[in-house]
């Protein structure tokens, strides 16, 4: 499967400057997106959509960035997006469900039961409702699977391609995940905001606003902890075949985006 890393939705933010680190998957079934990070909605109405959250993160919210216009540039059409897996649904990871109306939305049926059904006032406070209520074809997955490079539940989506591989990965919120994508000589481990900073894959601190934030708006500050120790050791070894990357780190980004 050949894989495009592009960025949609880079944002000024006042903790550091980020980048929406978005998967696009060309499989012999049509395309499949990880996340899609902001779209044309958000640009058009961006306090319904975003919240008061924008004024933190500040995103440029720039047409050419979406998801949408980018896959036109590669000389697509936006039908051919068939599948999108998400990370999690926080809103600079859903703003694009709305462009790809008749896609198949792919994410763990935890985090479904926290974005649709939130249990607490934290997941009531952080998901943007607005940001499908067009009324995606959600499919949810359970959190049962296969060990994987040693994370004990990974679950292929032979539905969608052979080769993508939704792994278990809470901690961020209460259904988040990551993606394995096969890319042919390398696999990419997409870690969706399991870290927020390529420090914490060589074991480093991140700094210090940024881990600060990360561990604020965490579900469980417990696993994102245990996370960042096996995303860690998982770098340590140094296997030729494995690129881990982040939703938001721009280093990362810069090393794959060719």
């Amino acid at each position: 499967m050949k894989v495009h890393h592009l960025n949609c939705g880079t944002m000024n933010s006042v903790i550091a400057p980020l980048i929406c680190h978005v998967l696009l998957i060309e499989t012999e079934g049509g395309l499949v997106l990880v996340d899609t990070g902001f779209g044309l909605r958000d640009i058009a109405a961006p306090a319904q959509r975003l919240g008061v959250l924008r004024h933190l993160t500040r995103p440029v919210l720039a047409a050419e960035e979406t998801a949408a216009h980018q896959v036109e540039r590669l000389g697509f059409s936006r039908d051919d997006v068939r599948h999108i897996v998400l990370t999690h649904v926080d809103a600079d990871h859903v703003g694009g469900l709305s462009d790809f109306p008749d896609a198949q939305v792919h994410l763990t049926a935890d985090e479904a039961a926290g974005a649709l059904r939130p249990a607490t006032r934290q997941e009531r406070s952080r998901y943007r409702p607005g940001q499908w209520a067009h009324g995606p074809n959600f499919v949810e997955h359970g959190t049962d699977g296969e060990a994987w490079r040693g994370f004990a539940a990974a679950k292929e989506l032979t539905g969608i391609s052979p080769g993508v591989v939704l792994i278990a990965l809470p901690g961020h919120t209460r259904g988040h995940a990551a993606v394995a994508v096969d890319a042919g000589e390398h696999w990419v481990l997409h870690a969706g905001d399991a870290f927020f900073h390529h420090h914490t894959l060589d074991g480093r601190p991140a700094p210090t606003a940024q881990r600060l934030q990360e561990l604020a708006i965490a579900h469980d500050r417990a696993k994102v902890r245990d996370n960042h120790a096996r995303l860690a050791e998982l770098h340590g070894r140094s296997a030729p075949d494995l690129r881990i990357i982040c939703a938001h780190d721009q280093a990362l980004f810069q090393q794959l985006r060719g």
